[in-house]
């Protein structure tokens, strides 16, 4: 399944990089490859729009249940049964689904995980033709070639680090109480993790993960806003 999901994201990697390469002289610090990569996250992500849009739904409507819920595992915690046969009620009025969020993150996963795949291993998936791809320009700005890590640690890294943490930030809004502060240590130590990785990364996983940060967190901000005002007008 990762292979099948890696060769596909890999052939619209190429398709994206031969179409971008028509576009006439190469910038000297903009490589079409670094194009083809910004490009292709972004269509990626518009891909798994509607999915994660639901994602943002579902958490939405857990933080407006929380205070109902926990008026409910108040009210019968000495009586198990009843809590749960309560709180089942209550999702069912909501016509919320507790697996929804879980099921939506599954389908992600595996997707997400094919294109760091793509991103990793380039010859494997994208372009076969290894002399051809030894020889194309992968430069991007400050960076020379983004099959190596960024020179400068303050570039690329810190980006990802930042920009994960601000996605983290952006989500917490959507979250029930509870769930957010279940999530502050994560949400501080993540950012750290990713910052310390990408130093070792291929800038180009980098570039792909901070392009897709930012996105999510427009995407996010967009999608807080809409839910909001569909609560306004029920």
């Amino acid at each position: 399944m990762s292979n099948f999901l890696g060769n596909l994201l890999g052939s619209l990697l190429k398709f994206v990089y031969d179409t971008v390469s028509m576009i006439g002289n190469e910038p000297k610090y903009l490589s079409f490859y670094a194009m083809a990569v910004i490009i292709t996250t972004i269509l990626f992500k518009l891909i798994l729009l509607p999915v994660s849009f639901q994602q943002s739904k579902s958490s939405k409507k857990m933080a407006e249940l929380q205070p109902k819920l926990k008026e409910i595992q108040k009210k019968y915690k000495n009586d198990p049964q009843t809590m749960q046969a309560k709180t089942m009620e209550l999702y069912k009025e909501a016509k919320y689904n507790p697996a929804s969020g879980c099921l939506i993150l599954l389908v992600q996963v595996p997707i997400i995980l094919a294109f760091f795949k793509v991103m990793r291993e380039p010859t494997v998936f994208a372009f076969k033709d290894i002399e051809v791809y030894e020889a194309m320009n992968k430069s991007f700005l400050w960076i020379n070639n983004l099959e190596n890590p960024d020179p400068f640690m303050w570039g690329l890294p810190l980006l990802a680090g930042i920009t994960t943490y601000i996605q983290s930030a952006v989500m917490s809004a959507v979250q029930d109480p509870q769930t957010r502060e279940s999530m502050k240590t994560m949400n501080i130590i993540l950012p750290v993790f990713i910052f310390m990785a990408a130093r070792s990364f291929p800038a180009g996983l980098a570039l792909y993960w901070v392009v897709s940060n930012i996105f999510s967190i427009v995407q996010q901000l967009i999608s807080n806003r809409s839910l909001a005002k569909v609560k306004e007008e029920n």
